[in-house]
């Protein structure tokens, strides 16, 4: 037997026997499994089918006709799954890289970005200096308030002093609603007031959130944003992957910033896996499954806040939440409550929090979704017994320190 099919082995049995707790993770069916163990991982298939409604020339290979019926399909079906006439490109092989081709259907190298940043719940593609969107674009960062919740008048202000090309709202470690509707109210406002002649463009990285938007559990930003980009996993629960959503009249920008952008050949068997998670994406017991992780979430969240630790915004709307340990557990980081949970069968992550002092090695907080546990089947009385076990950790952790102290 090869070596790498017994190390799958051995993370298939990891995942089995651990408390996956990591919110950007989830379990795909074994329809979606099947779809990327496919034959379709043989096949090339440069450009797209030849009767998109943008026009293209078409793939570079021959032998397309069955694949471009699957590309069809999957594209429609997220359509449906978010109730939309927007365009959609589902070749993004992540949802890096359906944000950096994004950028690129409508910016320029040195454009103005105003978006969240990675310390108060932006994702890395959104400005990190690390990142090729810190890198190609001058960033501009919007704040969080003295409660951790998104402060729009910043926002507002930072749209007139800066006059950004574009404004990105998403966020993958931010506990609460985004007002989308709000935030493009603003740029209208302030594309009104200051007499702008080319307003702002909107996007939106839903990557986190898209399974509460296609179920009604957050406000759609549809009709609002010009660019909606996201990964199919996570709350999704298909494969790991992106998609690009646009208003049509930006759907030839788009594709091409797409391929030949940024990328060559799509993944056919992921591009099948994807719409094999839109199918599911429709169905009634989806939508009983996203309610019950944002139950899970809240009941996970009010326990800890129960038991004296600092939960950021003191809960969550979603399928997340924030611990900062600065306070309650000054001595203890992020890095260490992670790997120490490891050892405990809990896999969760370390994370930024508002204000944060330490570095994101080793962070001040911690990171819990339920999205992957619901997918087992858990309920509210799981989700309390885990939390238990976290603070039990993580107080241990912290006597330890004082004892060295």
């Amino acid at each position: 037997m090869s070596i790498f099919l017994d190390l799958i082995k051995q993370e298939e049995k990891r995942q089995k026997d651990t408390v996956e707790l990591i919110a950007s993770e989830n379990f795909v069916s074994d329809n979606v499994l099947a779809a990327l163990g496919s034959c379709l991982t043989n096949k090339y298939s440069e450009g797209y089918p030849l009767d998109r409604t943008t026009g293209n020339c078409g793939r570079y290979y021959g032998g397309c006709e069955i694949v471009d019926e699957i590309e069809e399909r999957c594209c429609d079906l997220w359509r449906a799954v978010f109730s939309t006439n927007y365009h959609v490109n589902v070749q993004p092989h992540s949802g890096s890289q359906a944000n950096y081709a994004a950028y690129a259907a409508i910016l320029k190298p040195g454009d103005t970005i105003l978006a969240m940043s990675l310390e108060n719940g932006g994702h890395l593609t959104h400005g990190s200096a690390v990142n090729f969107s810190g890198k190609l674009y001058n960033m501009v960062f919007y704040g969080i308030d003295e409660n951790g919740y998104i402060d729009y008048d910043d926002l507002y202000n930072k749209l007139v002093e800066h006059q950004p090309k574009l404004v990105v709202a998403g966020a993958s470690a931010y506990p609460r609603k985004i007002d989308f509707e709000r935030i493009y109210d603003l740029i209208e406002m302030a594309s009104y007031n200051e007499d702008w002649t080319n307003p702002p463009y909107f996007m939106v990285d839903m990557a986190h959130i898209a399974g509460l938007v296609a179920t009604g559990l957050h406000q759609s930003p549809f009709g609002l944003a010009d660019i909606i980009t996201t990964t199919t996993h996570k709350t999704l629960r298909g494969p790991r992957g992106g998609a690009i959503f646009c208003k049509p009249w930006l759907a030839k920008k788009v594709d091409s910033a797409v391929f030949p952008g940024s990328q060559g050949g799509p993944l056919q068997n992921v591009i099948a896996a994807k719409g094999v998670a839109a199918e599911e994406c429709l169905s009634a017991d989806y939508v009983q499954y996203m309610q019950q992780v944002v139950k899970n979430c809240k009941e996970m969240a009010e326990c800890f806040v129960e038991n004296g630790f600092d939960v950021v915004t003191g809960g969550t709307d979603n399928h997340l939440f924030l611990i900062d340990l600065s306070r309650t557990h000054p001595y203890v980081t992020g890095l260490e409550v992670q790997e120490a949970l490891d050892n405990e069968g809990i896999t969760l992550n370390k994370n930024c929090v508002p204000n944060e002092t330490r570095s994101p090695k080793e962070t001040s907080g911690i990171r819990i979704g339920t999205a992957a546990m619901t997918t087992k089947g858990h309920t509210e009385a799981s989700f309390r017994l885990w939390a238990m076990d976290i603070m039990r950790v993580i107080n241990e952790l912290q006597e330890k320190k004082c004892q060295l102290d």
